[in-house]
């Protein structure tokens, strides 16, 4: 199969790719950065070096497609995301009426569907074309962006950096980063990108008539278990995960003069996961678990963090 993957070398693309040449697939990888082009290559698939807010880009790139691997990068720099959201999946729909792929398999989240107009599922609709949502729980990646507070702090939480006007800015509170509006005892579904890159695969190739949701996660637990399975990696077991309202989250985002719209999408998007409402989601929908836990996960994790 001739196979478009989005997401350039990310944590998701990166191990898709290699999973389908190995599969012997026909790859192109769409990256807007072309110093990637050679990695790309490496890997033994073609780099389409463009942007996807480029309609005539993806019309291009989507031509002769048998599928398409969709996903769209979060954005800080636009005090809307619902609008830039909704403007890129456009985009990949125009594109996809117009060469008219027969597979799409979209990146979506597993709260998507709770979140008031950032749900872009819909978009695509209208489409001919065979289409499976994917909705992964929470990326161990994240921990990453927890390693900073760990160090200094001896605590973690799900902190955001945004990147606006042009400049980084750490969200700060009382204790000097500001953690995100779920964590402590709440249980949460965490998931290996390696895991989501393996399911997404699988449904790559196959070619269901109605559209389908698929869940994807590799372990459930509370926001605490998790952290102290990060914390004994790191020689910190008496690591906790800090849980802010959505009144101290909202007060330091405006303190980091974050756009008010904006602000108020971010305090939803992780006030749902406190709620308990996408984890009822994913159990009504059974789906298998991955192979990769947090514990080995949590290896990885230590040799950045004893390096950092």
């Amino acid at each position: 199969m001739k196979i478009i993957v989005t997401g350039s070398l990310g944590n998701i693309s990166k191990p898709l790719i290699e999973t389908l040449i190995s599969q012997r697939h026909a790859v192109t990888v769409i990256s807007s950065d072309a110093k990637k082009k050679a990695v790309i290559e490496n890997l033994g698939a073609t780099a389409a070096i463009g942007l996807i807010s480029d309609v005539a880009f993806l019309i291009h790139t989507f031509k002769g497609a048998d599928a398409v691997y969709a996903m769209i990068p979060l954005s800080f720099t636009d005090p809307d995301l619902g609008d830039y959201l909704h403007r890129i999946a456009q985009n990949y729909v125009q594109a996809l009426k117009k060469t008219e792929v027969q597979r799409v398999v979209l990146m979506s989240g597993w709260a998507a569907n709770l979140i008031k107009g950032e749900n872009i599922e819909h978009v695509f609709d209208g489409l001919k074309a065979s289409i499976t949502i994917m909705r992964p729980g929470s990326f161990y990646t994240n921990f990453y962006q927890s390693m900073g507070l760990i160090k200094g702090k001896g605590f973690m939480g799900k902190f955001l950096t945004l990147r606006y006007s042009g400049l980084w800015a750490l969200l700060t509170g009382k204790t000097g980063l500001l953690m995100g509006n779920y964590g402590g005892e709440d249980r949460i579904v965490f998931v290996s990108p390696k895991d989501i890159a393996d399911a997404v695969a699988e449904e790559l190739v196959l070619l269901p008539e109605e559209q389908t949701i698929r869940y994807v996660g590799s372990e459930e637990m509370t926001c605490n278990e998790a952290a102290r399975i990060i914390g004994n990696a790191v020689g910190k077991p008496w690591l906790k995960w800090v849980l802010l309202s959505d009144k101290e989250m909202m007060r330091g985002l405006k303190m980091a003069k974050v756009p008010e719209k904006l602000a108020e999408t971010l305090v939803e998007m992780q006030s749902v996961m406190h709620s308990g409402k996408t984890l009822e989601n994913f159990h009504r929908s059974r789906p298998k678990m991955g192979k990769v836990k947090l514990i080995d996960f949590a290896k990885e994790f230590a040799k950045v963090y004893l390096v950092s």
